[in-house]
């Protein structure tokens, strides 16, 4: 159970509560098991009022306490505990951090394989069948689930958390408050090769991909996720990235502070990304490109070239009756074809 206190701490690391000083001690105290939705949630749970569409369910609300603007702090009812800030859904964000599961105490599995020279931090969780090899270096309090592998001369920071099947390739940098999700690739071989005389009889010449990948702090990445390791030069993932499950990321691409990119996106090799940007799910970005800061790209975008301004960008069609959809295709062929 966690108490008012607590959540206001918590929720205080982002943004203020602006009605703390009028809450009384025993309001402090008052314990909480848990979140809910406004419809939902019972008196032992917490809610919070992000949408104004949502303002009807408010006034009948059983939580028992509820994260609201100071504009509606008057609806709130008179059983619910109101507690008043800018930024309802950060705040949520924040609170609901106190109420996810947290895994055992730190301990180190006997079946992990752990190269001697391998530096371990404190307070450090290696689960079972995992390998850790040689000079590899596990900052303080950081957890690996079962079955991770992490070769050699690669450091992780502290306060990380990865979870099972996860590969990291050799003489990698993660840096501190990671978390990396199940069957993610980080540092595997990037897809480089030179082409022979003939292909389709004397094959394809292997490049071997000589950089590494480097990974800033606070940066989150989803389950089955690849990252390549640069062919020369390193790929870096910025602070605070944020990237959904199933994204491809190619050698050498440097992905800048503060970016998210959602699921199925597919970033081809030496393209540099800015800062803040948002990265809509299935986009396709092609390599060799520069894509400036604070750009939005919509679900399914190609980009085929640079993008030097900010600002939100979109391609593609969207779903509409067949029929409609190949008379549409065939005028577009003809806007295409050279005027006569």
């Amino acid at each position: 159970m966690i108490t008012i206190e607590q959540l206001i701490t918590q929720i205080e690391q982002r943004q203020p509560v602006i009605n703390k000083a009028e809450l009384s001690a025993e309001q402090l105290c008052q314990k909480l098991g848990g979140i809910g939705s406004l419809t939902t949630a019972n008196d032992t749970q917490l809610s919070f009022l992000a949408d104004p569409r949502y303002l009807s369910s408010l006034a009948d609300s059983q939580a028992g306490a509820v994260l609201v603007t100071a504009n509606h702090r008057q609806q709130v009812p008179a059983s619910t505990l109101a507690l008043v800030i800018a930024n309802p859904y950060l705040a949520y964000a924040s609170a609901s951090q106190l109420f996810a599961y947290q895994s055992a105490s730190s301990r180190i599995h006997p079946n992990a394989v752990i190269a001697d020279s391998a530096i371990i931090g404190e307070q450090v969780s290696i689960g079972a069948f995992c390998v850790i090899g040689e000079q590899v270096q596990l900052g303080a309090r950081t957890a690996l689930a079962a079955h991770v592998t992490i070769e050699a001369g690669t450091r992780v920071g502290s306060d990380c958390v990865i979870k099972s099947q996860v590969v990291i390739g050799h003489d990698c940098t993660i840096g501190d408050h990671v978390r990396v999700h199940a069957g993610t690739s980080i540092g595997s071989e990037g897809f480089g090769f030179a082409p022979t005389n003939d292909p389709s009889t004397t094959g394809w010449e292997r490049i071997a991909q000589l950089g590494r990948v480097i990974i800033g702090d606070h940066v989150r990445i989803g389950s089955q996720t690849c990252i390549d390791r640069g062919a020369i030069d390193d790929t870096v993932i910025g602070n605070h990235v944020i990237i959904d499950n199933l994204v491809q990321v190619a050698h050498n691409v440097h992905i800048g502070d503060g970016t998210a990119i959602a699921a199925h996106t597919g970033i081809a090799g030496s393209t540099h990304i800015g800062k803040r940007c948002i990265i809509g799910g299935a986009v396709g970005i092609t390599g060799h490109i520069e894509i400036a800061d604070d750009v939005t790209l919509s679900g399914m975008t190609m980009v085929t070239k640079s993008i030097k301004q900010a600002g939100s960008y979109s391609s593609g069609t969207v779903a509409m009756p067949t029929a409609n959809w190949r008379r549409a295709a065939v005028r577009f062929r003809q806007l295409g074809r050279d005027e006569r």
